[in-house]
Formats: C-alpha cells, sequence, structure tokens
C-alpha cells in the first residue's frame, strides 16, 4: 500500500499551524516568566537568526530590489508589532482570545485583497469571512 503523496502547500502549511500553535502557548509561558515586551525580543531574534540561517545555507538569491526590500521592511514592521502585541496580550488576557483573534489576521488580509487588489467578492467568500467571525466570539465567550 502506497503513502498518498501530500501537496507540497499543504505540508508547510500544516507546519506552520502546528509550529505557531506551540509558539503561542510557548511564548504564552514567556511571557508570564518575564517582562513580554523582552521575551518578544528574544523570540524574534532567535527567529530572525534562524531565517538568515536559512536562507544563508539554502539557494536563495540575495538580489534585493528596491521595491521588495522596502516591501519586505514593511512586511517586517508588522510582523514585528503584531508579534510585540501577542506577548502583551498574552501576559493580560486567555491564550485562548488572544491566539484566535490573533490567528483572524487572514480575515483583515482577505478584506484587503478584495478592496485593493481586485480578489473577486463572492457571497461564499463573504459568508466564510462572517462565519470567522461568529467562531471567533464563539471561543472568546
Amino acid at each position: 500500500m502506497a503513502v498518498p503523496e501530500v501537496n507540497s502547500a499543504v505540508a508547510f502549511g500544516s507546519l506552520t499551524m502546528v509550529t505557531w500553535g506551540i509558539w503561542i502557548v510557548v511564548g504564552n509561558a514567556a511571557s508570564e516568566s518575564m517582562d513580554p515586551r523582552t521575551a518578544a525580543a528574544i523570540s524574534y531574534l532567535v527567529a530572525a537568526i534562524l531565517a538568515v540561517g536559512f536562507v544563508a545555507v539554502s539557494d536563495a538569491s540575495l538580489a534585493i530590489t528596491a521595491r521588495g526590500g522596502t516591501l519586505a521592511a514593511v512586511a517586517g514592521l508588522f510582523a514585528g508589532i503584531g508579534f510585540v502585541s501577542m506577548y502583551i496580550g498574552l501576559s493580560r488576557g486567555s491564550t485562548t482570545v488572544v491566539s484566535t483573534l490573533g490567528a483572524m489576521y487572514f480575515v483583515v488580509a482577505a478584506l484587503i485583497g478584495m478592496a485593493v487588489l481586485g480578489d473577486e467578492i463572492t457571497t461564499t467568500r463573504l459568508t466564510g469571512l462572517a462565519l470567522a467571525g461568529v467562531g471567533v466570539i464563539l471561543i472568546a465567550q
């Protein structure tokens, strides 16, 4: 019996889901053990070292365009703000609520995609986003 081949997007998406889920739980413990801002900085430093190390050992191109570099820096800015706010939120509230709200970033991305990037607005997509909102409300109770 052969093992079915897994789509690499599904494999990496699943790995992201599991590792970010573990990150939230460990980050919560860190933010309860020390200043959450310091915990966020240490965590981000380790992540940056890992990312740079991965680029160094992979076949990644080191060519940086002005547009690409600027967009990557802006993405890093927002990731950093979200990262620090997640740690502070974890130190002040429930891991369930903070992680669920933080995981709703896809709603923001979907709305921007539809409003700015020209992604198709469909009843199915809007219903999915609304149901995601209902899910957050139910989890936050």
